[in-house]
């Protein structure tokens, strides 16, 4: 499948790299391009500015998460010939697992996907030094993809001396400059950007930054090197959800019976919940579910006749007044949970059946002003529920809360350094914790959870369906 498609990677976090994105897919837009992107690693806000306030196509992609062949698929998962890419990679280009692997960093997701690279080196407060960061970076870069450099923060007067020396001396493509924006920015909050609903006039921000980016940047010569990615992959074989790739979900008995689009889960989507990766929820849908989205927040009660309920992560830390007066939302949620509706609950979700919101566990949920988690885990149950036996999946962890009661029913073990402890409540119909799961790492459990949907269907209504 011929897509035309660059990275955009730094040398370090902070350089850019998502404002430059924006700007980028902003331009691509307006010029008519089928443009799609991807976000390399867990992130989950990048994707929403790129999505939401874009309008432009945009999941995760993750070499910890999935396999490389995996990872391939889920990249040209409903991509056709002459799409468009754009991927924005993670921390500095070589940053991986543990900060010292190649495997999760943004380099090794342009290697799996054979992906151009352009590198936005933050050049404030740098002379003549800043070529000798690019070569090391070049002289790193054994698969030669490093084919074009943007020089964030720079100033055009200076642009026009240290470019023609970055490519004499270092033959490589200098594809353009950004002066520093003063006046333009996207906030933070811990160590992400706050969300695109939370920023006054984002759409206009972004439009004014790609309007100036488009005076300093060389698009054509951009064009050129996305022109010049390789075909990548097989189209007869790019769908990760067909049957012999996510397990049994085709050829199971309870597929058989009219499961497709009857079996239906309640997802949390709003302001206080929007944490989902793009790809589990497809993965659900492929495996016979029907997603009915509904707001804790702004709605009275859960969507009817639902099957089971996913409380994805969020920020419901930011709406706990809004929350706490929605008393018939937490009647109804602690109510069809004590009934035994099958409930995933990750992170804020985690959080919100907690003793100060909902009341659906026993157990209190409290800030401890530093992270409490952080990074990569593959997660395994002392006793098989969600998951066969011996079998695992990946997640990724992030909170600055913690809970009385973070569970003992699996092990946690980082992969970097071997390291484990217990987490997570897993019991009969429901999966509690702070790990944010990663289903196509395993997708038996977003089998398993339909199957428990199907379950719980098939006992309310007395008969098969």
């Amino acid at each position: 499948m011929k897509i035309n498609r660059f990275m955009i990677a730094a040398p370090k976090s902070g350089s850019g790299k998502t404002m430059i994105t924006c700007a980028l897919l902003q331009l691509l837009k307006d010029s008519g391009k089928n443009v799609s992107s991807y976000k390399c690693g867990p992130d989950y806000i990048d994707p929403m500015f790129h999505q939401k306030v874009l309008g432009v196509p945009s999941k995760n992609l993750d070499t910890f998460f999935t396999d490389e062949k995996t990872t391939v698929q889920l990249f040209l998962d409903k991509r056709a010939d002459g799409n468009f890419a754009v991927l924005e990679g993670v921390m500095g280009l070589y940053d991986g697992l543990g900060g010292i692997y190649e495997q999760g960093s943004s380099y090794h997701l342009a290697k799996v996907t054979q992906t151009p690279i352009i590198l936005v080196v933050d050049a404030k407060g740098m002379g003549k030094s800043v070529l000798a960061l690019i070569a090391g970076f070049l002289q790193y870069d054994e698969k030669h993809l490093i084919k074009g450099v943007l020089l964030n923060r720079m100033s055009k007067g200076y642009y026009d001396i240290i470019k023609p020396l970055i490519e004499k001396e270092l033959s490589v493509k200098v594809v353009g400059y950004f002066p520093e924006q003063k006046d333009i920015a996207l906030s933070s909050r811990h160590l992400g950007l706050v969300m695109p609903d939370e920023l006054s006039d984002i759409k206009k921000q972004l439009n004014e930054t790609a309007g100036r980016l488009k005076k300093t940047i060389n698009m054509d010569l951009l064009m050129d090197i996305a022109e010049e990615a390789d075909e990548i992959g097989d189209s007869k074989n790019a769908d990760i959800y067909n049957g012999k790739n996510i397990g049994n979900c085709d050829q199971n008995d309870f597929s058989q019976n009219k499961v497709m689009n009857t079996v239906n889960i309640a997802v949390a989507m709003d302001e206080a919940f929007c944490f989902y990766y793009e790809d589990n929820l497809r993965l659900l849908e492929k495996c016979g579910a029907k997603l009915q989205y509904f707001s804790p927040l702004h709605d009275a009660k859960l969507p009817k006749d639902c099957d089971a309920m996913l409380l994805g992560g969020g920020y419901p830390e930011l709406y706990v007044k809004e929350l706490s007066e929605n008393v018939s939302m937490l009647n109804a949620i602690k109510k069809a949970f004590e009934a035994g509706l099958p409930t995933v609950a990750e992170c804020g979700g985690f959080m919100y059946l907690h003793k100060q919101l909902v009341g659906a566990l026993d157990a209190g949920c409290y800030f401890k002003g530093k992270l409490v988690r952080f990074g990569y885990i593959e997660l395994a149950e002392k006793h098989s529920n969600f998951l066969a036996p011996n079998e695992k999946i990946k997640a990724h962890e992030f909170h600055y809360y913690d809970s009385t009661d973070n569970g003992a029913d699996c092990i946690a073990t980082k992969p970097a350094t071997g390291r484990s402890y217990d987490c997570v409540i897993s019991h009969d119909n429901y999966w509690l914790g702070f790990p944010h799961l990663y289903y196509p790492s395993n997708p038996h459990f977003a089998e398993s959870l339909v199957r428990k949907a199907y379950e719980y269907r098939r006992n309310k209504n007395g008969k098969l369906l």
